[in-house]
């Protein structure tokens, strides 16, 4: 009687899934899946692989701060209105407009704004860095590649007929490779645990107690096998979710926004319509 095999090392179960060369990116996406399902990919590197891969076929447009929703500074503001806009923000740069409001004529760093309160005799316009103008249909990849070399970090977008149409930073190419980025001034060090913003979307910290999920949402969620909303969400679906997962729970609609390997951090939550 012959002996049975032995049992394939971890490198050999993972060089025979290398092996198997995918012929399109759908093929590829899925020998990764099947890679984190065998535990040779954690969660994090599966989602930023995907990540990477997504910029290629995204288009500047596509995470763009609409113009209606930038923050600028005229070049006429005061001193004071400026470090009075740059406190409220948070930014560390603006775009500077002319006497136009959309003639953007560069770009001001907050740090600069020291130099007028340190007494420097110095104006604004001298402060200014150039504008970089990119057209809004530039992909992801390409201008990641171009911050990278010209070591810019923001960029105005300009559409086909040369009017601004928002701007865009390296931070929001990078948040679609690894996810939000968070600092200081983020979500999840805000006091509060529900938040609305600007879209009309309720940004939730996975710590929230059911009971006062339910206080604002109206909804009935019992607490019973889980004391956070975060915990009902793994609930739902049995296991950690990944960035971007979406559940529907209780007429609910709720969006993974960070999540590492080891717990869910933000959700994004979207109230049911009310019935017409």
């Amino acid at each position: 009687m012959e002996p049975s095999p032995s049992r394939p090392s971890l490198l050999e179960r993972l060089s025979a899934l290398l092996m198997r060369e995918p012929e399109d990116r759908e093929q590829l996406i899925a020998l990764l899946h099947s890679a984190f399902e065998r535990n040779l990919l954690d969660a994090d590197a599966l989602s930023i692989i995907e990540g990477a891969l997504a910029v290629s076929d995204m288009q500047v447009r596509d995470i763009m701060i609409p113009r209606a929703q930038m923050e600028v500074i005229s070049v006429a503001d005061s001193a004071t209105a400026m470090t009075a806009k740059a406190i409220e923000t948070a930014h560390s740069r603006f775009p500077v407009t002319g006497e136009n409001r959309d003639d953007v004529i560069g770009i001001l760093l907050a740090k600069d704004l020291l130099r007028l309160h340190a007494g420097e005799d110095v104006a604004v316009r001298d402060m200014l860095r150039p504008a970089i103008f990119i057209p809004d249909s530039k992909r992801l990849n390409v201008l990641l590649r171009e911050f990278r070399a010209s070591r810019n970090h923001m960029a105005i977008v300009v559409d086909e007929y040369g009017g601004v149409a928002g701007l865009v930073t390296i931070e929001d190419v990078l948040e679609q490779i690894v996810g939000d980025i968070e600092d200081e001034y983020d979500f999840d060090e805000a006091a509060d645990n529900i938040l609305l913003d600007q879209a009309g979307h309720y940004r939730v910290k996975a710590i929230t107690e059911i009971a006062d999920f339910n206080a604002a949402f109206g909804t009935h969620f019992s607490d019973a096998e889980f004391d956070t909303v975060g915990g009902m969400v793994i609930h739902h679906l049995g296991r950690l979710p990944k960035r971007g997962e979406v559940v529907q729970v209780g007429g609910l609609r709720i969006q993974v926004l960070r999540a590492d390997s080891r717990r869910v951090h933000t959700l994004l939550v979207d109230r049911p319509q009310a019935a017409a």
